[in-house]
């Protein structure tokens, strides 16, 4: 069983950048200087632990309104289909929730889109390329 903690930025760098570097750069092909941006400085940053080992991060970024974007999110390959995913997906609407926001955004890669609709997400809009990787955006509103 994972243990998820939310850390700002400047405390979930150490770990999460190493995670992302994995994923997204070194496993998808990634630019290196797409990989980091300026939402993370002010993002709740998730992080899943299987004992001392960080194994998967996702962000909380804040919106306009009652809405919050997710993004980010990346569990190492070996670790992948345990529910470490949907635990930090899991996390970050429960702390979204106790936050005031009611409707989540998130772009999916394509490959991913059953694995949020299992968790509630719907698809809209047209598929796109976002660093080179189709995309679609999708939604979750809490009633």
């Amino acid at each position: 069983m994972c243990i998820i903690l939310i850390k700002p930025w400047f405390k979930a760098i150490t770990e999460a950048l190493p995670i992302r570097t994995a994923v997204f750069v070194q496993e998808q092909g990634v630019p290196e200087e797409l990989e980091l941006d300026r939402f993370d400085a002010d993002a709740h940053h998730a992080l899943a632990y299987l004992g001392p080992l960080c194994v998967g991060t996702a962000r909380l970024i804040g919106l306009a309104g009652e809405k919050g974007q997710i993004g980010r999110m990346a569990v190492l390959d070996e670790h992948r289909r345990n529910g470490i995913g949907g635990a930090l997906l899991k996390a970050l609407l429960k702390l979204g929730r106790s936050q005031g926001i009611r409707e989540f955004e998130l772009h999916a890669q394509v490959t991913a889109i059953p694995f949020y609709q299992s968790l509630g997400f719907g698809p809209f809009g047209e598929v796109y390329d976002e660093a080179g990787i189709p995309h679609r955006n999708m939604i979750l509103i809490l009633k």
